[in-house]
């Protein structure tokens, strides 16, 4: 593994596109890879010019001086590309104190299997898991509000068998009696909101989204995905869905994002449909800034960043940057 000197001057290259149907049926659709032609992003990031290979298991862990912004990982599996990302942002230490209750906090909407994209996906999930309990964390719970029955989202999406394997707990977001009302500082729409519990006692917030196309924010990512802790997502709809996205982030903003771009859901999101063209990336984004994380996610999903707003709104509240040009971005290929 690692990067050529060139590398840092190429777009990862695009991988097969198939549609949902196809996915289910394990074949290719010739007119999904033509979709998937047209949709090419231009995402040219910066690698460290510097950056040189090691042998497996030679590794040494970046100083914190040297620590990247952003990490692209591209191949491998899903719990290679995690891992090398880990270490390219200083390893799981950096990010989980020993005795730490840890939440993890995927997209778990959808009760529908792994292959249909709609969740992050479990494998990566597990592996996080697994991960923050190496770091010593004292407990990790996963949960999400769920759009789709709780009960069966956890169950059909692999994430409930996967967290229990990797030694985590799901818990319910269900009742109203686990979230409580928050004033959010700096905020001009969602002045209010209630949270759960969970991500308002953890002392480390791991946010997991699966990156996919949604019909009414245009993209889901990581600072949307954080819909998933507060009970009424109808007030972000009602009273300014992207103002309400990006304004959240005021109340407490996740300790380390990792982005879920193995498989991208490119049309018919949230959920999915039959017809839903899905491309195999086999990419992992992750950074302690979201909002960067969205902006290189949405680049990577064929949009331009301007295009969604809720990404301008969340830099111009300080919550991160969305300009990648001014960032250190480590580009890695497995």
């Amino acid at each position: 593994m690692g990067r050529g000197k060139d590398d840092h001057l190429q777009p990862f290259e695009r991988q097969s596109t198939i549609t949902r149907r196809d996915v289910l049926k394990g074949c290719i659709g010739g007119c999904a890879i033509a979709v998937a032609q047209m949709l090419i992003p231009r995402w040219v990031v910066r690698a460290n010019a510097t950056g040189s290979s090691h042998q497996e298991g030679q590794e040494k862990a970046p100083t914190p001086s040297k620590i990247p912004h952003l990490v692209a990982v591209r191949g491998g599996s899903y719990e290679e590309r995690l891992d090398r990302a880990l270490h390219e942002l200083g390893g799981i230490t950096s990010w989980i104190p020993k005795g730490a209750r840890v939440l993890v906090k995927p997209n778990i909407g959808w009760g529908v299997p792994p292959e249909g994209a709609a969740n992050t996906h479990p494998r990566l999930v597990q592996r996080v898991v697994e991960q923050c309990l190496a770091a010593g964390a004292r407990e990790v719970i996963v949960f999400d509000h769920t759009c789709d029955t709780w009960k069966a989202a956890y169950r059909t999406s692999g994430i409930e068998e996967a967290v229990r394997r990797g030694g985590g707990k799901m818990i319910p977001g269900n009742s109203l009696s686990l979230y409580h009302a928050q004033h959010i500082p700096g905020a001009s729409t969602l002045r209010e909101v209630a949270v759960h519990e969970a991500y308002l006692e953890a002392d480390v917030i791991i946010n997991l989204p699966v990156l996919k196309h949604h019909s009414g924010a245009a993209m889901t990512c990581a600072l949307k995905n954080l819909m998933g802790v507060v009970w009424d997502r109808g007030f972000y709809h009602a009273h300014g869905l992207h103002e309400c996205i990006a304004e959240f982030a005021l109340l407490r903003k996740p300790t380390l994002t990792v982005v879920d771009a193995g498989m991208v859901m490119k049309s018919g999101g949230p959920r999915g449909t039959s017809s839903s063209v899905i491309e195999k990336l086999n990419m992992l984004i992750a950074s302690p800034d979201p909002v960067a994380c969205d902006t290189a996610a949405a680049l990577t999903l064929g949009i331009l960043a301007e295009g969604i707003p809720y990404i301008a709104k969340a830099s111009e509240l300080g919550i991160g940057s969305n300009d990648l040009k001014t960032l250190d971005i480590q580009r890695i290929t497995l």
